[in-house]
């Protein structure tokens, strides 16, 4: 899987060769073991339909939810598998249904790649929550063929979850977008309140979004919580109004009642919850993105006594993608990288399990 320059073509026509839309094998790197390391590896993908549109991938971006899968952390995966769902490309075939692409076109798939798009759920704008929904890998695609992720030359996927990119988000910036991106962006928009007060826990790939996304939103205050000293300087330079150390039950308690909003990008089943929740002033929520892989503790009285709410978020639906892209470019929200080249994936991944990345690794083809 070598750089090839029709990553910069410009885009072409609606449509492609029948050839172009028959059946082929896809290489990419694949795990065929719970925790191993990721070898070459081929699978056969089915011919296009007329829904779906061909990619060829150029960046892909590499996201914890790839290691939780690969060490079956939330649960059984179907090996072998090809993770990978902040994906980047440009089309090189379409089926003769889709009109809103083109063969050129450079688009993002993110984690999810299929819904039914008639339930009550997708109707609303909440295809995300889709009972029916189809995530880009570790899932079987209603025609009854494995989906497999962006580590790999190409993916074909449904046509309406590969957005248009603007023009302004280089390929690179963008693929951590595609989940990173709208994992705090929905919730920071669904929760959102006049003159907001946000706080974010964990200043990792998804925080640094979080904190950028507040700021862009115009919160009053947004505030970096952190346990220690050691991403104090990034926080204030991705545009954190504050960086407040919160370790100790005094640290907690001299910044109780002082926000409106938290977005909780970290995991830990260690976390005491109930010591964030008390940084909630009244009516606060504290949103949770970020999935342990077992069951936390957390005391009502936390909850009831200043009519706080804990709510979870997934991602988000089509249109919070696109209005996110959108925002992203215009905002400049952009999140710091590191470009990997897609054959060193197996480097990424161990550095990755070992929290050794500023902040988003981004493979490379």
């Amino acid at each position: 899987m070598t750089p090839n320059p029709a990553h910069d073509a410009p885009a072409g026509t609606h449509g492609t060769t029948t050839a172009a839309a028959g059946p082929r094998k896809i290489k990419g790197y694949a795990a065929l073991a719970k925790s191993a390391e990721l070898v070459a590896w081929e699978y056969d993908a089915p011919a296009l339909t007329g829904e779906h549109v061909e990619i060829e991938i150029s960046h892909c971006g590499v996201c914890h939810s790839d290691v939780h899968t690969l060490d079956e952390g939330w649960g059984p995966t179907k090996f072998p598998i090809i993770v990978g769902h902040e994906i980047v490309g440009r089309i090189t075939a379409t089926g003769h249904h889709v009109k809103h692409l083109k063969v050129g076109d450079r688009v993002g798939v993110g984690a999810m790649c299929g819904a039914c798009l008639h339930c009550r759920q997708c109707k609303t704008g909440h295809d995300n929550v889709c009972e029916s929904a189809t995530f880009t890998y570790n899932a079987t695609h209603p025609e009854g063929h494995a989906a497999y992720g962006g580590y790999a030359e190409a993916v074909r996927v449904p046509a309406e979850y590969a957005f248009k990119l603007p023009d302004a988000l280089p390929s690179d910036v963008a693929a951590p977008l595609l989940c990173a991106g709208i994992t705090v962006f929905a919730p920071l928009k669904r929760y959102w309140k006049p003159n907001a007060r946000v706080g974010v826990v964990g200043i990792g790939g998804l925080g640094h979004l979080a904190i950028q996304f507040a700021t862009a939103l115009g919160a009053t205050e947004t505030v970096a919580l952190s346990t220690s000293d050691r991403k104090r300087k990034d926080a204030e330079a991705l545009g954190a109004s504050k960086f407040v150390i919160v370790k100790s039950p005094e640290d907690f308690k001299a910044h109780a009642n002082s926000l409106d909003l938290i977005i909780c990008t970290a995991s830990s089943v260690l976390m005491d919850y109930d010591q964030y929740l008390s940084l909630l002033d009244t009516n606060g929520t504290f949103v949770v993105v970020g999935l342990p892989e077992d069951s936390v503790k957390i005391n009502f009285s936390s909850l009831i006594m200043k009519q706080r709410t804990i709510a979870g978020s997934l991602i988000g639906g089509r249109a919070d993608i696109e209005e996110m892209l959108e925002f992203a470019a215009k905002k400049k929200v952009h999140p710091w990288i590191e470009k990997v080249p897609m054959k060193d994936v197996n480097k990424a991944i161990a550095r990755l399990r070992k929290n050794d990345v500023s902040y988003r690794f981004v493979l490379e083809n």
